[in-house]
């Protein structure tokens, strides 16, 4: 089992800058384009810190837009060179090596997760056996795309097909909350259908992308086929969304973000995958068994520090067993320990930054002034444990109306409203009165009642008695302001290959 003691870490959270990976070597870090390593075209850079104590981490070559130019010329000669004609077990190899890569150096991996962003250890460990299985299905679905032949009407001297060909250049956005997981969902289905990408990584989390560049050169991805260019949304990003040069933009984060780059997007019509904020609803019914749904409640609304994009943060409970649930939820947000992400002891860690503990604090200030009630939490820690981080407690609020900001607004931080309710019906209207559905859970014991609830829920996934359960053969993504387009399944797959008919005349 993996320890922080692997890296000279103690237990306690210990973090002496000797004991960092190699990784972290004091050089400002450069950009991947064209298969080298380059500072960007400006001189600039950027800083990383530990959000949960402010330490420099490592400085990091800040992109523009000519920086997304030359890499977008890099990928396009990649996707028109060599690339092109790679068969298809040849770049299932890739990522087969780079599965093995990635399984050989999670440790890593995971600490740099830790460090850049601030979860837990154990929340950046636990996803080693989905992240690796992930890229180990792209390999898969590499060997396993294929057209259709069709009988026309037009008689049999037609032959008529559809083929599958790769939509050319991608340019990826990801967001900071994981900057591993991020990499790998924008990375695989590019290796899998013969596309080539340009990655822009989140200016809060960007180092975990770049380790993970230098595996895939390790892995054998030629040159060209994946850039990575960290930058600000403003400059690198916009100039990623509106460039004529890149044909598919695949962009994970907020609703607002998503809009513009829907308008970015018409200059060429480019096309678009859009997996955005969420305010997902969580649905306790009486016959439930209600020690299981209260600890899966918690865990769904306060892991990785709220900030997943389908928490469960509108917690409905049925009004018979509300004080019983909101109280066990409210017990458990009281006993999970806040603090840095290299404590083995720690379950929340900081938010990402100082901008992310202003916007969730002012969530908090919102729900008090619109007559919320905290049973847990409700405010900043400040404590000398915490003074030099970004910390906020697992907060659960009840006298909830579904007007307030809390019960409508995506926080993205550890924070719970908790509503009752009485019928099924209730519910489902309840549920569904948000701009957003990316996720909903379910939890009763009545199988009728789930198989009725489900499909009356505007969400791209429902669980019933599990929340947050993923897969790579299943897709994710949202309705509404949610997005479009899926994360990981054969669904993600068709969004990077365009179909093209093929008819033949046989005489």
């Amino acid at each position: 089992m993996t320890n922080s003691a692997q890296y000279g870490l103690p237990n306690n959270s210990g973090d002496a800058r000797r004991d960092y990976p190699a990784f972290l070597d004091g050089r400002v870090r450069p950009m991947l384009i064209g298969g080298e390593w380059v500072p960007s075209l400006s001189g600039k850079s950027f800083e990383s810190r530990n959000p949960a104590n402010g330490e420099l981490l490592a400085t990091i070559a800040e992109g523009d837009s000519a920086d997304i130019d030359r890499a977008v010329l890099a990928a396009r000669k990649a996707f028109d060179g060599p690339w092109r004609t790679m068969k298809p077990d040849e770049r299932q190899m890739i990522l087969l090596r780079l599965a093995d890569l990635v399984e050989r150096h999670f440790d890593e991996l995971s600490l740099l997760d830790t460090l850049d962003m601030g979860a837990p250890l154990r929340h950046t460990r636990g996803s080693k056996r989905h992240m690796v299985g992930l890229l180990r299905y792209f390999a898969s679905m590499a060997v396993s795309l294929y057209g259709q032949t069709s009988s026309t009407s037009l008689g049999g001297e037609l032959f008529a097909c559809t083929l599958k060909e790769p939509v050319g250049v991608v340019g990826a956005i990801v967001p900071w909350n994981g900057p591993l997981m991020a990499a790998i969902w924008k990375t695989g289905p590019v290796l899998a259908t013969g596309c080539t990408l340009v990655l822009k990584p989140a200016e809060d989390a960007s180092l975990t992308p770049l380790r993970f560049g230098e595996l895939l050169l390790e892995a054998g991805v030629p040159p060209g086929v994946v850039n990575i260019v960290p930058g600000f949304g403003a400059t690198a990003g916009a100039a990623l969304a509106a460039h004529t040069g890149v044909d598919k933009v695949s962009f994970t984060g907020s609703h607002l973000t998503g809009q513009q780059i829907v308008r970015a997007s018409a200059g060429n019509l480019k096309r678009l995958s859009l997996e955005l904020g969420g305010k997902s609803p969580n649905i306790v019914f009486a016959d439930a068994d209600l020690e299981v749904a209260a600890s899966a409640a918690a865990t769904a609304a306060f892991a990785n520090a709220g900030q997943i994009c389908s928490a469960g943060t509108r917690l409905f409970i049925q009004r018979p067993v509300f004080d019983e649930v909101v109280e066990a939820v409210a017990r458990a947000a009281r006993g999970l320990k806040v603090g840095a992400g290299l404590d083995e002891q720690t379950d929340i860690g900081p938010l990402v930054s100082r901008k992310q503990l202003d916007r969730v604090s002012g969530y908090l200030r919102a729900g008090r002034e619109e007559g919320a009630r905290a049973l847990a939490g409700g405010e900043r820690l400040d404590g000398d444990a915490h003074r030099n981080g970004f910390f906020v407690p697992p907060t659960v609020f009840t006298d909830i109306r579904d007007d307030m900001r809390i019960a409508q607004e995506e926080i993205f931080g550890p924070v719970v409203a908790a509503i009752p309710f009485d019928t099924l019906d209730e519910v489902v209207e309840r549920a569904n009165a948000t701009p957003y559905g990316l996720g909903a859970g379910v939890w009763t014991r009545d199988v009728g009642r789930a198989h009725a609830l489900a499909p009356r829920i505007r969400a791209g996934s429902v669980w019933v008695n599990c929340y947050n359960t993923m897969d790579p053969s299943m897709p994710f993504g949202g309705y509404k302001m949610s997005g479009y387009g899926r994360e990981s399944g054969t669904q993600q797959l068709d969004d990077y290959l365009n179909v093209k008919a093929l008819w033949i005349r046989r005489d």
